[in-house]
């Protein structure tokens, strides 16, 4: 695939990706390659860039894989990366319950996959790593030697890429559920139906800061899912937690979750939209101590930041007004679009709504095992802002 004049900068830069618009249609047979094919890419002058996988029916059309001219795309090359990803994980954290490979970060583009003890959860979001998805799974085998790997290929993505959606086992006889430890609890997880790979990792870091000041106080947990903020709460010494979601049997996962660790008789938990829940709560006055907002993704393109802007926004300001003097707010955001800044800003026209004083005293981010890119910056998405209401606020209902 050649490129098109000074259309190499970012990926001599280090980027992965390549867009249709950059390529050179006249001088590679664009339209000719299948998706999923591996392919050379070169620069306009023909010099060689790197070695990748294309799917000609995307925008995002081309990812690269290695910059090293002599190495073949085979099960050694994934056994050579897994390690790599592996040594990282094995050095930050004592139990084998993380992401293990997260992506371009890990410089395995289009692969993620989740570790739960000896469960590979396995994510195959595009053309190219479906076809390269046997290497994938010896290498996995070869390098983690896991007893199941599941395979959770019903990602929207793959609908963009052309691929079928599903769900199947790719080796051993993974469980319907199975076990993790995150901080100082531990979770039942289902990896066959729960939401993405069943759990998610990237807030771990965030929530172990809720143990310097949930102890004694009343905790509400917005989109609570299965309870991996709420659980932590109550195992911190929350007096009680209440944990508002839409689904029923998330939250009946979070109640048996809070059975595990013994601090079921700190949960209570509401079936409900979040915002609907959220305007009960402030017609009926209660008050919280902390109020946890881990919502979904508000802002999944760009063209759509207007409107998800104003729903964080709105969120928030419900937030506030249901939280007592000197109580804390802990406020995140997985849309990659919404930067921390403006997080902070929708924060901010919240805090001038409700008349509240605040402070924000920890910005938190994606988990270690999440790690960042340098020249992809889609690849750092995660925000969570710690703020404390101050004495001196006066909320308007």
């Amino acid at each position: 695939m050649r490129l098109k004049k000074n259309e190499e900068k970012r990926i001599i830069q280090g980027h992965l990706w390549i867009y249709s618009n950059e390529v050179d249609t006249e001088r590679t047979p664009f339209k000719e390659f299948s998706a999923g094919q591996l392919i050379d890419i070169e620069d306009s002058k023909g010099r060689w860039l790197g070695r990748g996988y294309v799917n000609p029916q995307t925008l995002l059309c081309v990812r690269v894989l290695t910059r090293n001219p002599q190495e073949p795309i085979d099960t050694a090359f994934f056994v050579k990366r897994i390690q790599a990803a592996l040594r990282l994980r094995e050095e930050l954290f004592s139990k084998p319950y993380y992401r293990l490979i997260y992506g371009e970060s890990d410089y395995l583009p289009g692969l993620i996959v989740d570790r739960y003890g000896d469960l590979l959860v396995v994510q195959i979001t595009t053309a190219g790593m479906e076809a390269l998805r046997e290497f994938v799974i010896n290498a996995l085998c070869s390098v983690i030697s896991p007893s199941s790997i599941l395979l959770r290929n019903d990602h929207a993505m793959r609908l963009v890429e052309g691929l079928p959606q599903y769900v199947s086992a790719a080796f051993g006889e993974p469980p319907q559920r199975c076990l993790l430890e995150e901080n100082d609890a531990s979770f039942w997880m289902a990896p066959w139906s729960g939401q993405k790979t069943g759990w998610f990792y990237d807030h771990r870091e965030n929530r172990r800061q809720l143990q310097r000041f949930v102890r004694g106080k009343r905790v509400l947990d917005v989109f609570s899912y299965v309870g991996a903020w709420a659980v932590q709460a109550a195992v911190y010494g929350a007096r009680e937690v209440w944990a508002v979601d839409s689904s029923a049997p998330a939250l009946e996962r979070c109640v048996e979750n809070a059975q595990l660790n013994q601090v079921n008789g700190m949960l209570t938990t509401f079936q409900n939209d979040a915002f609907d829940q959220l305007r009960e709560f402030v017609d009926d006055r209660i008050k919280f101590d902390v109020v946890i907002l881990d919502p979904p993704a508000f802002i999944k393109k760009r063209k759509d930041f207007s409107q998800g802007f104003l729903a964080y926004k709105r969120l928030n300001n419900l937030a506030l007004r249901l939280l007592s003097n000197n109580g804390f707010l802990v406020t995140a955001s997985c849309s990659h679009h919404l930067s921390a800044d403006d997080l902070q800003r929708a924060v901010l026209l919240s805090s001038v709504d409700t008349q509240s004083e605040l402070q924000l005293f920890i910005r938190g981010h994606q988990g270690l095992d999440h790690p960042i890119h340098p020249a992809i910056p889609e690849t750092d998405y995660l925000k969570a802002l710690f703020y404390r209401l101050t004495s001196s606020s006066t909320i308007s209902i």
